[in-house]
């Protein structure tokens, strides 16, 4: 029992020195080897850390770092002086400093350091340059001993930083529309680890790529869920290799979002088209201030001063046919405030009954300075509005634009104002820029209309008489020119002289009259206007009147300002939410919304 005891005793002692002396004899073995594996990785360490720092955050995410070249050994390979980099700051002004490094280089004119230079090569000079050199150098510097510049060394890890791409942000874009599709085509009810997965990167991607344009854009742990992605998509690939079922879905996929688009598109366009038809709330709420205001005048408090000067042929006349009080607003105090002869301005502003008060209590307490403003209804012309009125109520139309009696008043002219021999009319969506006396002096040549064209291909403005006429039509193709120059409504002169002397005014009841039995013109007065006034025309300067501001937002800058006349044409008027931002101070500056009425109703720029 003893022996046995003692056997054992020596088994677990030898055990014992076994695992304390096997660990010793490892290391000594392999001490050499581990040595030379650091000293690998010690030479090695600079290229592997570059190598990770251009696979892991991509092009352009972070510049190289500044080097300080010692003139000896450079020699003439970069002599920048500090004349040279003064220079360089006066031309580039407030240019980011590695943006002016960067154009330096690449134009200086005694270096001899090549553009494709590779990152190995360029990381082997700096290794060739002593750390004695580079101490001294930089001591040197701030003991302001020397004028040299520093100069960057890579110039391929620089010309990225100026160009900003964004194959990255498509491609994750890209990738989530394969793994859309993936998951839309496992079985449904499907809750395995790959569909899991695709979940979770999809739901990763999503959030990284919502709020990037550009690949700069994209943070380290984006690109890294970018990769996770494409690994997973590999994955989806192995499982699913029928090609042809993917490109099915795609298609499936591309048709559903076209579908979606173009009825976004449609119910914008309608949203859009039913703003530009509706009054909004501020409006209504001034309409109905000022109408209460006015009742309460005596009738000799409601007359406007010098209405015995609204007949006089001399002067210039001007009229608006509206129901907008600020619309007509703008078009009387921009037109007043841009004359050189504000006294020789009369205004006739033409409105249905219902806005009669509005617009006149408008302008008694806002009178147009030297100007004189004359205000009527639409009552006041029974004589025409039994022609009209039963004719336009055929048009079945919901679009106020194309039934209003104040949109066809414009071919009654010579009857609205029958002492008048020359008057300027305006639509009320425009604002008058400059002084419009030279108009009155314009040469007619014998037409009856002077209006700017809009005949010419490639601008916003462009209009085709086939585009609203219909030259199938025999009784067109007879009388009408399809390439025949177009023009707009909006600011136009009229010889009223010269119309009657035609007897326009029952030509164009007849156009009317022809429209309703056939198909010859779209709805709307501008087609019945080139008609009317075929070869009657006189073009003006395009300066006096520039078109587009009311659904064109690519009008030049340089267009609007030496106008004469900007015209809000479109849906987008100036008075509206749904205006264009850039140009609604055009029509703004014209309003006072200190006032009390403006205040009280909300109505603000």
């Amino acid at each position: 029992m003893k022996k046995f005891r003692r056997w054992q005793r020596i088994f677990l002692l030898s055990l014992l020195c076994l695992t304390v002396l096997a660990p010793i004899l490892f290391v000594s073995v392999g001490r050499k080897e581990l040595i030379s594996d650091l000293s690998t990785l010690r030479y090695r360490r600079d290229s592997v850390q570059l190598n990770a720092i251009e696979q892991e955050e991509g092009e352009g995410l972070k510049g190289p770092k500044l080097v300080v070249y010692d003139e000896k050994e450079l020699g003439s390979r970069v002599s920048y002086s500090t004349s040279e980099e003064n220079n360089d700051f006066k031309k580039y002004g407030n240019i980011g400093e590695m943006d002016r490094g960067s154009k330096r280089s690449q134009r200086g004119g005694n270096t001899s350091i090549p553009l494709e230079r590779t990152n190995h090569e360029s990381r082997e000079e700096n290794r060739q340059i002593p750390q004695e050199t580079v101490t001294s150098r930089s001591e040197a510097k701030l003991q302001g001993q020397s004028n040299q510049t520093t100069v960057r060394h890579d110039q391929n890890m620089r010309s990225p930083v100026r160009i900003f791409t964004d194959e990255k942000v498509k491609q994750m874009k890209d990738d989530l529309i394969r793994a859309k599709a993936y998951l839309s085509m496992t079985p449904p009810g499907s809750n395995s680890h790959l569909v899991k997965e695709l979940r979770l990167r999809i739901k990763e991607s999503e959030r990284a790529v919502s709020a990037a344009n550009k690949d700069s854009d994209l943070s380290r742990s984006a690109l890294q869920k970018k990769r996770s992605l494409e690994v997973t998509l590999s994955k989806a690939s192995r499982v699913f290799p029928d090609c042809s079922a993917m490109a099915l879905k795609l298609r499936a996929m591309t048709y559903n979002a076209e579908e979606q688009v173009r009825a976004q598109k449609n119910q914008a366009t309608y949203l859009v088209q039913l703003s530009g038809r509706t009054t909004p709330k501020g409006l209504h709420c001034l309409s109905m201030r000022l109408t209460a205001e006015y009742f309460a005048l005596s009738p000799e408090e409601r007359q406007l001063p010098n209405q015995q000067r609204v007949h006089d042929a001399d002067l210039y006349h001007y009229a608006v046919f509206s129901d907008n009080v600020l619309a007509c607003a703008v078009v009387v105090n921009s037109t007043v405030s841009s004359a050189m002869e504000p006294e020789k301005i009369v205004f006739h502003i033409v409105t249905d009954s219902l806005n009669l008060p509005t617009i006149s209590m408008w302008f008694l307490l806002n009178p147009p300075g030297k100007a004189t403003i004359q205000i009527q209804s639409l009552v006041d012309f029974k004589g025409l509005s039994a022609n009209y009125n039963s004719t336009l109520k055929q048009l079945n139309s919901r679009d106020s634009r194309y039934t209003s009696a104040l949109n066809h008043l414009r071919f009654y002219l010579p009857d609205v104002f029958p002492q008048l021999n020359k008057i300027v009319l305006f639509d009320h969506d425009v604002v008058v820029q400059k002084d419009l006396a030279g108009l009155w002096s314009l040469n007619m040549k014998g037409k009856v209309i002077g209006a700017v064209d809009t005949c010419r291909e490639g601008e916003p403005s462009f209009r085709r008489m086939d585009k609203f006429i219909n030259f199938s039509d025999p009784f067109v193709i007879k009388r009408f020119d399809a390439k025949a120059c177009t023009w707009a409504f909006g600011m136009n002169l009229f010889d009223l002289q010269e119309w009657r002397r035609h007897k326009l005014t029952a030509l164009y009841s007849k156009y009317l009259q022809l429209g309703y039995t056939r198909q010859l013109w779209k709805a709307g007065s501008l087609p019945l206007g080139w008609a009317t006034f075929y070869n009657r025309t006189v073009f003006l300067d395009r300066r006096w009147h520039k078109l587009g501001l009311g659904h064109e937002a690519g009008v030049g800058h340089d267009g609007v300002e030496q106008a004469a006349v900007l015209h809000y044409d479109g849906v987008m008027k100036p008075w509206l939410d749904i205006g264009i931002g850039k140009y609604k101070s055009y029509w703004s500056k014209h309003i006072n919304y200190d006032h009390a009425y403006l205040q009280q109703c909300n109505i603000h720029e």
